[in-house]
C-alpha cells in the first residue's frame, strides 16, 4: 500500500491535470469568440434563434405520471400552426401537465412530442402565478427582460434594445409606471400583466398559457384576451388552459377536452357538447358554453 505522502502527490497531479483540461476547454471555446463561449456555458443563449414564425405541435400517445400515478394516459392531439386552442377539463384532468410536457418541464413515460421542426426556444410558456417565486428581489423591468434571455445570455447586460422593448411591453399591458418596482409589490392582476409582458419579449411562434386569467378582474381579462387575439391574428400558435366554457366558446375556435385522456379535439362547438362534457365530468358552474 502506498504511503500517505504518495497518495497526496497523486491527488495533486490529478487536480493539476483537471485544471489544465478545464483551461484548455475554456481556451478552445474562447477562440471562437463570445458567442461560442456563451453557447457552451449557457444553454439558454441562442442569439440566432428563430423569431415569431408559427409552429405546430403534435402530441402522440403521451403518458405522464406523478409518483407512479398517470396524470395523462395515451393522449394524442395536434395543435396546427397558427391555430388558437383552449384546453379544458375538470380539476385533475391533466391540462397543466400537458403544457409542461410540451415545453419539457415534465418527462413523459411514453409518447412523442413534435414541434414542427422548431426547438424548445420557439415555444413561450406562461406558468400559473403561484409557480413563480415573487419574493425574489427583482424589479418588474428586469423580470420582463428575462423574456429576451436567449438574445443576451448570462454574460452580457440586456442592452439598450432590450430596455426599449421592455418599456414598450410594459406600456402595452398598462404597467409602464411599475418598471422599477419589485415584483413582490404587484397585485395578482398586475403580476399577471407582467407575465404577459415577459411573454411578449420572447417573440415565439407558439405560446402556451396555463390559466392566464386566474384570479384577475374582468377588465384585466378582457385586455389580455385582446392581446392573445392579436397574437393569433399575427399567425402565432396559441394553446391556453381555461376553465370558463363560455369564454372558450366566445373566443377560441378550437378546443381540446381532457380527463386524463383526450375525449375530444377539434372545432369548439363540436368539442363542447353536453354529451362530451358529461363524459368528462366537467362542472357546468364553470360557465355554460354558448
Amino acid at each position: 500500500m502506498s504511503s500517505p505522502e504518495g497518495r497526496f502527490v497523486a491527488i495533486e497531479r490529478l487536480a493539476a491535470e483537471a485544471s489544465r483540461a478545464t483551461w484548455r476547454f475554456v481556451a478552445r471555446a474562447a477562440s471562437g469568440g463570445r458567442v461560442a463561449l456563451a453557447a457552451r456555458l449557457d444553454g439558454g443563449y441562442a442569439p440566432d434563434a428563430a423569431g415569431s414564425e408559427p409552429h405546430g405541435i403534435a402530441v402522440a400517445d403521451l403518458t405522464v405520471a406523478y409518483r407512479g400515478s398517470p396524470a395523462l394516459s395515451q393522449v394524442t392531439v395536434d395543435f396546427p400552426a397558427g391555430s388558437m386552442t383552449a384546453v379544458v377539463g375538470p380539476n385533475g384532468a391533466g391540462k397543466s401537465t400537458l403544457l409542461k410536457a410540451i415545453v419539457g418541464i415534465l418527462r413523459p413515460l411514453t409518447g412523442r412530442i413534435a414541434h414542427d421542426g422548431a426547438s424548445g426556444r420557439d415555444i413561450a410558456y406562461l406558468p400559473q402565478s403561484d409557480e413563480v417565486d415573487r419574493a425574489f428581489p427583482i424589479s418588474v423591468g428586469a423580470f420582463v427582460a428575462l423574456g429576451r434571455w436567449r438574445f443576451y445570455g448570462a454574460f452580457a447586460p440586456a442592452g439598450a434594445a432590450t430596455d426599449a422593448e421592455v418599456r414598450r411591453a410594459l406600456d402595452a399591458v398598462g404597467l409602464a409606471a411599475a418598471q422599477d418596482r419589485p415584483i413582490a409589490a404587484l397585485s395578482v392582476g398586475q403580476f399577471r400583466r407582467a407575465l404577459f409582458a415577459r411573454l411578449m419579449l420572447q417573440d415565439a411562434g407558439a405560446l402556451l398559457l396555463d390559466e392566464p386569467f386566474a384570479a384577475i378582474d374582468a377588465t384585466t381579462t378582457a385586455e389580455l384576451l385582446r392581446l392573445i387575439e392579436r397574437w393569433h391574428g399575427e399567425g402565432r400558435t396559441i394553446v391556453a388552459v381555461l376553465h370558463d366554457l363560455g369564454q372558450v366558446a366566445r373566443h377560441f375556435p378550437r378546443a381540446v377536452l381532457l380527463a386524463r385522456r383526450c375525449l375530444a379535439a377539434g372545432a369548439t362547438p363540436e368539442v363542447l357538447t353536453k354529451e362530451n362534457l358529461a363524459l368528462a365530468g366537467f362542472g357546468m358552474d364553470a360557465g355554460e358554453p354558448a
